[in-house]
């Protein structure tokens, strides 16, 4: 027998899951983590996801039409999944960036195809810091593309085609792959759409879904922003207003330290073998504090949202060597 896809947008889904024994043997956790290896999608990331459920469902329904552009706010991973989808169906696509996201973003995604768009930071930025402020820039921007050229925008924030990319898929194969045994479930918030769309499948199993935000701007646990930078490009963009969350089953947040992130995504390296990028990092110092604390025990899930070669050029994998 064959098994031969007709695109590459068949094989987005059904990553695998891998049990990460050796960190919390090596942590002396009670427990077990399951991580859904996401950087292995077309795109390197989950939002290969969204980025399919989104223009297909618009195509289905006649909100983008036949050759019509496409273009929407990224910090490199949704546009190098609509990147991907766009440019097997026909669609011209824009994706609109902040200055301080990584340098290989932009040239994967010109790689496959898109017209990259980069917006400066801004007035204060730090590069490598992606804010809310830097975001309010790049979606003018979309703002005035999109109606010069009458292009459909995906839009991530607001799209319901984003956690039902997510409650249709990364939920039911979290469960299925891990026969029914996860008990909790954390993800690095920036849309809000994996953890919506993971609960809206999760929750009502039983399976308790935290929220995790960078530390000085946790305002889905209603602190106020005490530091909006942070490097965990891709979230943490301290907006309280995410529309996928409203309606949400969350059972809780977790504060994680641009350093925490990063020592874990390294961890979770040389341990495991997982090269992951700084979201896949605050994911799994969530996840070890959760098992040490309100989920001692227990069995918790993440995703390896994006890969490690996302962020060569960041200080996630600088050598201390090349300083000495």
């Amino acid at each position: 027998m064959t098994d031969i896809k007709a695109s590459v947008i068949d094989v987005i889904g059904n990553t695998p899951i891998v049990d990460l024994s050796r960190i919390t043997a090596h942590l002396g956790l009670e427990g077990r983590i399951l991580a859904k290896l996401d950087n292995l999608l077309p795109g390197y990331s989950k939002k290969d996801r969204a980025a399919r459920q989104i223009i297909k469902a618009a195509r289905a329904d006649g909100r983008l039409k036949s050759g019509q552009p496409v273009v929407e706010l990224t910090s490199g991973n949704m546009g190098t999944g609509l990147a991907i989808v766009c440019g097997i169906l026909g669609h011209p696509f824009t994706a609109v960036m902040s200055a301080g996201n990584s340098t290989e973003r932009a040239r994967m995604m010109r790689g496959l195809g898109a017209e990259v768009v980069i917006v400066p930071q801004a007035s204060g930025g730090i590069p490598g810091q992606v804010t809310a402020a830097d975001l309010e820039e790049v979606d003018q921007e979309v703002r005035r593309i999109t109606e010069q050229t009458g292009a459909f925008r995906a839009d991530q924030f607001e799209d319901p085609g984003n956690p039902a990319g997510h409650e249709t898929g990364t939920g039911p194969e979290l469960w299925a792959q891990s026969g029914g045994t996860v008990t909790a479930f954390c993800d690095f918030a920036g849309s809000g759409g994996t953890l919506a769309g993971v609960a809206q499948a999760l929750a009502p199993k039983g399976v308790r879904c935290y929220a995790v935000e960078p530390a000085g701007a946790e305002v889905i646990a209603g602190h106020p922003v005490s530091d909006p930078n942070h490097p965990i490009q891709g979230g943490g963009y301290a907006m309280a207003d995410l529309t996928h969350l409203e309606a949400s089953n969350i059972a809780g947040t977790l504060a994680v330290t641009g350093p925490e992130a990063r020592d874990a995504a390294r961890m979770l390296a040389q341990l495991e073998g997982v090269f992951g990028g700084y979201s896949a990092g605050a994911n799994l110092a969530a996840a070890i504090a959760l098992l040490r604390g309100a989920e001692r025990g227990g069995t918790v899930a993440m995703i390896v949202c994006d890969s490690g070669l996302k962020y060569l050029s960041t200080d996630l994998w600088e050598d201390q060597n090349d300083h000495q």
